[in-house]
């Protein structure tokens, strides 16, 4: 190895910026993961997720693209100054409103980030920039020094960098860090990079960019192939230092690095990587979980880490082994996730401290009215099932906590439906504290219930974008989880409703989109937010 290999060595890297040889997680869920098709969140929702993040110790948070519109950027000032004990970063391209933008929306936060990009790649210069080389060069230093006026902790990134001409790349590098940028940033766009290419990309950057030491090395990877986590790991065994996912993995087309499985691959496989994170993993369960409520996309049941199998074991020959030794088919604990084994089982005959005990234990917390609410719900549930399971309560909790402070409120349903008709629903409703009843026929039971939601509380600007129906659990009398999707005048609302009656989850999920619709109503003045076509076009890393 010789002076130059050992100068920019993995662990001399994450000495560097850390004081420790660790990982940084960068977690970019409200910015990235947001761009995916059909994903909204407003405000209060982003700052829900970022206080999460935070208590899972999450190192820096990319809270959002401030000149994208003004929800972006009020996303990351809320964030900025509410949040604590985490680092927070805006994204901007490398152009100067952009990049102020940013600066405004940090100005109150603890040493906030700006987070610059440009392409640097020959599809996107020629196809999308039609730029030169030298030009480019030009673009970042000028966006860098700007960004380095403004913030004393500056991230630069090259857009598409695994498709770019190295020689031209490692140049960029070493005009950003020469520019004040402490970390540079290697995306792996649009999911092109293996593995092994990848690797060699971060060592030649840390073998041949004079000034590398003076900045830690950070990767982006997306999943068109599937191997973002791959490359993410294989980047990390070669000296990347900062690793860029998503909670879930979701994202732009087949999505990022997924924060869950980055996170315990690299705790796992300590023997191997020689390197952790600082991440409090118990913590887990409750952003994925979350994150999937607030976006409206379910995590698939075989998903790694955090899918509802994950930890679980049917086979005859699995399931005899797990009883002699956990550690037969588990490599990891659902302890160290988040999930809790516990001895107690639910059923119609648990009480109220039963399931006030298992709740405390899942760390679903809830004050004691909405305990009593719960326990109704729990109890009604329960008549109907043999037995309760967690994804059941985090179902009834999570369809409990989205439904505080809503002025429309679901109080029954009614349904008449089969091949001799009609199909009609009757609903009551609450709305700001007035009861209405409504019947209407429609096109099968589910549109007579939407049809009779719409007599109630008519909104005929709005349409159904999205409906989705999926079993919290398996057997023929699990809970139904339904989300529904809503659209009007380019704003986009999700709703969740979870009951064993999947008409009344049905109902209970139109009404919560269709609260989220009013609710954006009422705080946006008319174009005041951009459109997803809008944020999509503004790019992004």
């Amino acid at each position: 190895m010789n002076s130059q290999t050992q100068k920019h060595s993995p662990s001399q890297n994450g000495k560097q910026a850390n004081g420790k040889d660790r990982v940084v997680i960068f977690d970019t869920t409200m910015r990235d993961g947001e761009q995916s098709p059909g994903c909204v969140m407003n405000v209060e929702e982003k700052l829900q997720i970022a206080r999460v993040l935070a208590d899972m110790r999450v190192d820096i948070i990319e809270a959002g693209f401030p000149i994208a519109s003004e929800g972006d950027f009020e996303a990351v000032r809320r964030i900025s100054e509410e949040v604590k004990g985490v680092k927070i970063a805006a994204l901007a391209r490398a152009a100067k409103g952009d990049i102020a933008r940013a600066g405004e929306a940090l100005a109150k936060s603890d040493g906030g980030r700006i987070h610059t990009f440009i392409s640097t790649s020959p599809q996107h210069l020629v196809h999308i920039l039609k730029m030169n080389e030298e030009q480019i060069l030009e673009a970042v230093r000028d966006s860098v020094t700007y960004a380095r006026s403004l913030a004393e902790d500056v991230q630069w990134s090259a857009q598409d960098a695994s498709r770019s001409d190295s020689e031209f790349l490692f140049r960029c590098i070493e005009e950003a860090i020469n520019c004040g940028a402490t970390t540079i940033n290697i995306p792996d766009t649009v999911g092109y990079a293996v593995p092994e290419e990848f690797a060699d990309l971060i060592r030649e950057i840390a073998n041949k960019v004079p000034n590398i030491d003076k900045a830690v090395i950070s990767v982006h990877c997306h999943n068109d192939l599937g191997l973002a986590v791959g490359n993410s790991l294989a980047a990390v065994m070669a000296g990347a230092r900062q690793v860029e996912c998503t909670v879930n993995g979701i994202g732009e087309r087949a999505g990022n690095c997924s924060l869950e499985e980055v996170v315990m691959a690299l705790r796992t496989r300590h023997d191997l990587y020689k390197i952790g994170t600082e991440i409090k993993t118990e913590s887990i369960m409750k952003a994925s979980r979350l994150v999937s409520a607030i976006s409206g996309f379910v995590v698939q049941p075989n998903k790694a880490i955090v899918g509802k199998n994950a930890f679980a074991h049917e086979s005859g020959i699995h399931q005899d082994g797990m009883l002699k030794n956990a550690e037969t088919y588990e490599i990891m604990t659902p302890e160290s996730v988040g999930l809790k084994e516990t001895q107690i089982v639910l059923g119609k005959h648990s009480g109220r401290h039963a399931l006030s005990k298992k709740l405390e234990e899942l760390g679903i917390e809830m004050g004691d009215n909405s305990l009593n609410e719960f326990f109704t719900r729990f109890k009604a549930l329960a008549d109907k099932k043999r037995q309760i399971y967690d994804e059941d309560l985090f179902a009834l909790a999570e369809d409990s906590s989205v439904r505080s402070n809503e002025i429309i409120r679901f109080l029954s349903l009614q349904v008449q439906c089969g091949t001799e008709g009609p199909q009609e629903a009757q609903v009551r409703l609450e709305v700001e504290g007035t009861e209405h009843n409504q019947t209407a026929a429609g096109n099968g039971p589910v549109d007579a219930i939407f049809q009779a939601i719409r007599k109630v509380y008519p909104h005929p600007d709005a349409h159904l974008a999205l409906y989705q129906v999926h079993a919290v659990t398996g057997g023929t009398d699990a809970q139904a989880e339904v989300t529904v999707r809503l659209e009007e005048e380019g704003r986009v609302a999700n709703g969740q409703g979870a009951d064993h009656d999947t008409l009344v989850a049905t109902a209970r999920a139109y009404i919560n989109a269709l609260n989220k619709l009013v609710g954006k109503r009422g705080r946006s003045a008319p174009g005041a937010l951009a459109s997803k076509e809008e944020k999509v076009a503004l790019g992004g890393v």
